[in-house]
């Protein structure tokens, strides 16, 4: 099985991803992860490293690429990425996690330990960033949800109340599998 799940920053992505590789004992795949590892290593803050990789695409080809490919040597898998279900073509169920950009401004801020506002700011300057980016480099608009096989409001519920929705999802995928 090969899931990946997708948002934008402060959905909850990462927080459910987690638990789902724990619940179902599967391999998670963090792009965000990989990019906030190459901002460290290069000493750059996050929002630095986002107005750099604008520039200079080789950043965000390197991490999309590595993604897809480290999706398809396993079979057993998570891949968590703003892109993840465009770059894992041959995923088993495409999930996308949304909530209103105050919400997401506010999580941000309480895990970064920074004013609603300055978070509210960095995350629309970031998704401005990202956005631009994903069309330029690869013709795709975030905003267009058609791909993915569920959408999940992720500010309507709680982060175990959204993997028990998922859950259900993946065993009737597993089902209709057999």
């Amino acid at each position: 099985m090969r899931l990946t799940i997708s948002g934008l920053p402060g959905s909850g992505t990462t927080t459910v991803a987690n638990l789902l590789s724990r619940e179902f004992e599967m391999e998670l795949i963090s792009a965000g992860e990989m990019f906030r590892q190459i901002a460290n290593a290069k000493k750059l803050q996050l929002a630095h490293f986002n107005k750099l990789a604008e520039d200079n695409d080789e950043f965000d080809r390197q991490i999309d690429e590595l993604q897809g490919k480290e999706a398809m040597k396993r079979d057993n898998v998570i891949i968590e990425s703003r892109l993840a279900g465009f770059f894992v073509p041959k995923a088993d169920l495409k999930i996308w996690l949304k909530a209103p950009s105050e919400i997401r401004a506010r999580r941000i801020g309480s895990r970064e330990g920074v004013a609603y506002i300055d978070a509210l700011s960095a995350m629309r300057d970031r998704e401005r960033s990202e956005h631009k980016r994903y069309e330029q480099y690869y013709g795709i608009l975030l905003d267009d949800l058609t791909i993915y096989d569920l959408v999940i409001d992720s500010s309507r519920w709680n982060e175990k109340g959204i993997v028990a929705m998922i859950k259900v999802a993946v065993e009737r995928v597993s089902k209709n599998a057999r």
